[in-house]
């Protein structure tokens, strides 16, 4: 069973008291970032996500749109519980693969070897389901002898190489995915997006947050549109997608 439901979910960061003292124009009314307002002890609060009520469930791949601050990410790190939110209720059923910081997870003095468990088992992988995937997962990173050496000593880009392979080896319900991953040489990249759409495809339920179109068309069927934390539109993803076009002057063709 997979499943995602979000019950009037709030969440709101505290503004640490600024310097400067300049009056600047209200960003109320501007399309970008959170809602800032006054917290319980009248502190200044930036709210990223505000009375958001939402429910998937299997065969649901939903695409988040919106402007930059809009919610996106912050919603997609509240469904992977790693934000708890101020106010409401957040049910998860299923395990979840959360692929919104490659390099969260990674010892850069251990092995890449090692690395393939440590980040393997933050993921939610058994040891036993490891060691029968650890050679798999090695095999699709391309790093050869690099592997037996510490991660301080690798590129970024090979880094990452292996925190998407491992990342894409977990047998997973809910996928929830922060923009397409681009790593690598040309050659690897084309094999990474094959990968992510395979994976994507097999997981019960997908969230996406792109800023490409046909990204969100080849992989999502229905789409929410975030605005300054608040849900503006729900459902199908061509309208959605049109009513994010609208609203930001540009074509929907594709971006």
């Amino acid at each position: 069973m997979a499943l995602i439901k979000l019950e009037n979910i709030t969440l709101e960061f505290p503004v640490h008291a600024s310097k400067s003292d300049r009056k600047r124009p209200s960003s109320a009314d501007k399309p970008i970032g959170g809602q800032l307002s006054s917290g319980q002890a009248g502190q200044m609060v930036v709210r990223a996500l505000d009375k958001l009520s939402l429910t998937l469930g299997p065969g649901d791949r939903l695409a988040l749109l919106g402007h930059n601050g809009a919610g996106k990410t912050t919603l997609l790190r509240v469904m992977a519980r790693l934000y708890p939110p101020t106010h409401g209720r957040v049910t998860i059923q299923g395990r979840v693969a959360p692929l919104l910081n490659l390099s969260f997870g990674l010892d850069m003095d251990s092995t890449g070897y090692d690395n393939i468990f440590i980040r393997g088992l933050f993921l939610g992988m058994s040891k036993a389901e490891l060691k029968k995937k650890a050679d798999v997962i090695a095999e699709f990173s391309e790093l050869g002898d690099f592997l037996d050496l510490p991660m301080r000593t690798y590129s970024s880009g090979m880094r990452a190489r292996l925190a998407f392979a491992i990342s894409t080896h977990v047998e997973t319900d809910i996928l929830l995915l922060d923009e397409v991953v681009a790593t690598g040489d040309a050659r690897f990249l084309q094999k990474a997006n094959e990968k992510l759409e395979s994976f994507a495809r097999e997981s019960k339920l997908l969230v996406l947050a792109s800023h490409s179109n046909k990204v969100l068309r080849d992989l999502c069927n229905k789409a929410v549109l975030l605005e300054h934390g608040r849900i503006k539109a729900f459902g199908d993803l061509e309208e959605v997608i049109e009513t994010y076009a609208a609203s930001a002057g540009v074509s929907a063709k594709d971006g």
